[in-house]
């Protein structure tokens, strides 16, 4: 089971990269039914990441970034690169998709991908808005064809 995962938030312009990618795989996944593909909007959901994830024998999540680089630019990172404990808090909106892959490995184990890929997007504008920036959008387009792509190559995940 392939599980991809979209992360972000619609009411901050490039923000909503990962969830925009998530609902065009859905559209994508509704005309070229697979079954061993799930692809799940979780927002800025970090437990819900976890929880989704758990089962899958491959994870993709993809989010926008903001690090400095060069807006638009995709950075395809090995998940355990980016895995991290939470740190202590009562909390739970503390709890991110970084966290989810540290704490969904030590809680469910054997039950949880050890095969996750994260591509993040440079953002450009993460001011309130609903619309991607034109650089942003770009990427957007070239994530969704490479993850298309991997779903029609592959039957079984």
């Amino acid at each position: 089971m392939l599980t991809i995962i979209g992360c972000g938030n619609l009411n901050r312009s490039d923000d909503a990269v990962g969830v925009i990618i998530a609902q065009h795989l859905q559209k994508y996944l509704a005309e070229n039914p697979h079954p061993y593909v799930r692809v799940y909007d979780c927002g800025t959901a970090g437990m819900e990441v976890m929880f989704q994830a758990r089962g899958s024998q491959q994870l993709i999540i993809i989010d926008a970034s903001s690090t400095g680089s060069e807006p638009g630019a995709v950075f395809k990172v090995p998940g355990k690169e980016l895995e991290a404990l939470p740190e202590p808090s009562y909390n739970l909106h503390d709890f991110r998709w970084d966290n989810a892959l540290a704490a969904g490995r030590k809680i469910f184990q054997n039950d949880f991908p050890d095969d996750v890929t994260v591509y993040l997007i440079e953002a450009a504008n993460l001011g309130l808005g609903l619309e991607l920036s034109p650089i942003v959008k770009h990427s957007a387009d070239l994530v969704f064809e490479e993850v298309a792509a991997l779903i029609s190559q592959n039957i079984n995940f």
